[in-house]
């Protein structure tokens, strides 16, 4: 406030200045004898109406130090405005009749520069003691090189330039275009493109300037994972870290409380073999807004992600269904915090009870119900199989029927690419689930004069869920390691929760709009599946370490029930492209629901008698293409409790 006041004073010390001396200027000496008398009438008419513009057009709420040309416009507008009143003010007062008609243009360009000059001076002689500060200081500084000389490099490099207590120097930029090479951005230079990026190293190895990190300055939109993973070896064999701008907000300026610029390391999800996919979510919005919906599983990772989404599109209420009491605490709070307008309901309870299940169905009577309740880790569903049935397939009828009872208008099965060909428990208690809900789709109009939509969704791994392979690996690397992967030849799909909720809502909304596609299962597209053993060795080099010798990569062998190769679709499964990028649709064989009635409940009355063998043998049975293996002692519940199970795939 005292900065504000003192430059206050100074500006209308320079306006009587200016206009003393655009007198001056006019009629030279006289402006003290003859002229005095009307330089005095003039001053303090001047004086004041400055008083007042200045004020109103806001020149105190810069900062001298950080002045731009915003600044000298605002300037110059005040200044404008200050002139043309004043000589309307004496045109009132003596219909400027003893007024010099010059003096009003020499006094605007006068005053322009007294109010201009102090504030250019005061910026130039604070950028130079920066300067020798930063010079003095840039021996400690990190240098790092730029990959992309957009608007993102000019803000990071700006950055730098007003902070004494920066981290980093940028020593160059490597651009995707040859015509950029030899521009400039506040004085760093383009020194060439991503090709060069060896020779550019290795000619400044003996220099004060060879770069220590290389740091991508381009949107992640022009930085495709193919790009990234070949810019990660590339780098990895230069034995320099390679890191991403922060977001454009976080460009703070330490000198007004900011804390220092900081990279970001390459996400995980940046190396993906495919850019991420994003939609058009009016559809998703027209089927959610305003409607009723119910999630179950709602405190999982996909359950929570769900509930994120369908939060933002504005539902009449969301009943989320869960039955962890601290997920369902830890979802609520977070969905209180950040919609708080939200009308949200939540529930405990267990997707096995039936009658629970039915009776909130009817209570609650949601138009949508997405099922994501599931067990979903391999090992421990195959040791503890009448769990895993009683929750997956089970569970599944439980809230299918309960929504047929209620008229629910949709239900969506969140599924999973292990159903396809399973060779796991989990898998087929999956497949048996997906085979209802296909089931009640196609023949529940005629059978049951259902009105319901019954919609499965399958996909991959996606990365970062609870269980998933990359958390466990970065649990492992904050171990110090081993990263344990279980085959060399492991391959999974992999795309972000985000991603694959957006495409599940994408692939529901088409689904309910196209009764005709009754009876089919949708499935998202995930691109060219990954090599686990290049997933780990690259979550290493990101950590800044190297594989096979700061981080070992050990493997331990397939686990229980586990594959080499996952697949989205079954070589019997006629596969059809959509309308949404993403999605695609298959027509598994429909089987007759009395059928799986009779099967599903001598599949009951075994998980009633916690009958593992006789399970596994009727899945066979209902699940073409599954064959069960031995049951594995070491985790297998009902044989004592569930040991630790290590690996990853």
């Amino acid at each position: 406030m005292r900065r504000q006041t003192l430059a206050y004073v100074h500006d209308l010390v320079m306006t009587a200045t200016a206009f003393v001396v655009a007198f001056y200027l006019r009629v030279g000496s006289d402006a003290f004898d003859a002229w005095l008398d009307v330089m005095l009438t003039g001053l303090p008419v001047i004086l004041v109406i400055a008083a007042v513009v200045y004020r109103l057009c806001g020149l105190y709420r810069g900062v001298w130090r950080y002045s731009s040309t915003e600044d000298l416009t605002n300037l110059t507008r005040a200044v404008t405005i200050t002139i043309v009143v004043f000589v309307l003010a004496m045109f009132l007062i003596n219909r400027l009749d003893p007024l010099p008609r010059s003096v009003p243009p020499i006094n605007w360009f006068v005053l322009l520069v007294l109010l201009g000059g102090p504030r250019f001076l005061y910026r130039v002689a604070k950028d130079r003691r920066l300067a020798i500060r930063q010079r003095m200081a840039a021996v400690d500084r990190i240098p790092v090189l730029l990959v992309g000389s957009d608007r993102n490099a000019e803000l990071f490099i700006r950055s730098l330039t007003g902070d004494v207590g920066a981290l980093y120097r940028v020593v160059g930029m490597l651009d995707r275009k040859q015509a950029n090479v030899g521009r400039s951005i506040h004085g760093v230079s383009v020194v060439g493109t991503l090709d060069d990026l060896e020779r550019v190293v290795e000619a400044r190895s003996t220099t004060a300037d060879r770069p220590q990190r290389v740091v991508i300055a381009s949107p992640p939109h022009e930085m495709k994972g193919e790009i990234l993973r070949t810019l990660l070896d590339r780098c990895d064999a230069l034995n320099l870290p390679l890191s991403r701008l922060p977001s454009l907000t976080d460009f703070q300026d330490t000198e007004t409380g900011g804390a220092p610029v900081a990279l970001r390391p390459i996400a995980i999800e940046d190396l993906l073999g495919r850019a991420q996919v994003a939609l058009d979510r009016t559809p998703v919005s027209d089927m959610i807004h305003g409607a009723t919906v119910l999630v179950t599983g709602a405190g999982g990772s996909i359950g929570s992600e769900l509930c994120r989404q369908i939060a933002a599109d504005g539902p009449a209420r969301l009943v989320i269904l869960e039955q962890s009491e601290f997920a369902l605490y830890t979802v609520e709070m977070q969905l209180r915090s950040a919609f708080p307008g939200l009308t949200l309901v939540p529930l405990l309870g267990d997707v096995r009870r039936a009658d629970r299940i039915r009776t909130l169905m009817l209570r609650e009577r949601p138009d949508l119900v997405f099922h994501a309740a599931a067990r979903k880790h391999v090992p421990i569903v195959e040791g503890n199989v009448a769990d895993g049935v009683a929750t997956n397939s089970l569970g599944t009828r439980n809230v299918a029927d309960a929504a047929r009872l209620a008229g629910v208008r949709c239900m969506v099965l969140i599924s999973t690419d292990k159903a396809v060909r399973p060779v796991n428990v989990m898998g087929a208690t999956k497949r048996l689930a997906e085979s209802w809900c296909q089931s009640l789709d196609f023949h529940g109009p005629r059978r049951f004069g259902s009105t319901t939509r019954f919609i499965t969704v399958r996909f991959g791994n996606v990365l970062g869920s609870s269980g998933s392979v990359v958390p466990l690996f970065q649990q492992q690397l904050a171990a110090g390691g081993p990263l344990t992967v279980t085959h060399p030849e492991m391959t999974r799909y992999f795309m972000t929760i985000a991603e694959a909720v957006q495409l599940v809502l994408q692939a529901s909304a088409f689904g309910l709009s196209h009764p005709e596609e009754a009876g089919r299962i949708f499935v998202l597209d995930m691109g060219k599946p990954v090599k686990i053993v290049d997933l780990a060795r690259q979550m290493i080099r990101l950590a800044g370490l190297r594989p096979d010798v700061d981080v070992k990569v050990e493997f331990v062998g397939l686990r229980p029930g586990e594959k080499l190769y996952e697949e989205l679709f079954d070589e019997s499964e006629r596969t059809l492209p959509t309308p949404v990028d993403g999605v695609l649709v298959a027509s598994p064989q429909v089987i007759d629901p009395v059928l799986l009635m009779r099967t599903f409940d001598e599949i009951e009355r075994a998980v009633e008698e916690e009958a593992a063998d006789r399970l596994r043998a009727l899945l066979a049975a209902s699940v073409p293409g599954y064959v069960p293996g031995p049951a594995p002692a070491s985790t297998r519940a009902e044989d004592g409790p569930v040991r630790e199970v290590k690996g990853a795939g």
